[in-house]
């Protein structure tokens, strides 16, 4: 019995250290990335148009997803480039192929996040002008 929780309380330690990684990680990237930063000014602007128009549930979900995949690619992102720049210093065909295609998939996601905030934003504000 004492082991068990002994194993239990290790893990509870394990998973916290865990968050706390995460979390540094994204405030690093916040910091020290332009692209990010980019993306939360927008995600920011876009909390506070969406309460001004008062979104629905469902409009919502479609925000919030928009902006987590966003965000999360992006954090992906950083961490490629980042191993890709551990890895060589030199500049390689494969390097830059490896960062291409992570960059490509955030924009991918970037665009589809402006396209859904055009289609649930802009009849919003079309209806105030």
């Amino acid at each position: 019995m004492l082991m068990d929780y002994k194993d239990n309380k290790h893990d509870q330690n394990r998973l916290f250290h865990s968050f706390g990684f995460a979390i540094s990680g994204i405030f690093h990237t916040v910091k020290n990335e332009r692209n990010m930063q980019i993306h939360v000014f927008v995600t920011v602007l876009t909390i506070i148009l969406g309460s001004m128009l008062s979104l629905s549930i469902i409009e919502w979900l479609f925000i919030l997803s928009a902006i987590a995949g966003t965000l999360s690619l992006e954090l992906i992102n950083t961490a490629i480039e980042n191993t890709v720049d551990l890895v060589t210093e030199k500049r390689h065909p494969l390097a830059k192929i490896a960062k291409d295609v992570a960059a490509g998939a955030v924009l991918i996601y970037a665009l589809y996040s402006v396209i859904i905030g055009c289609i649930i934003f802009l009849p919003k504000i079309y209806r105030y002008l």
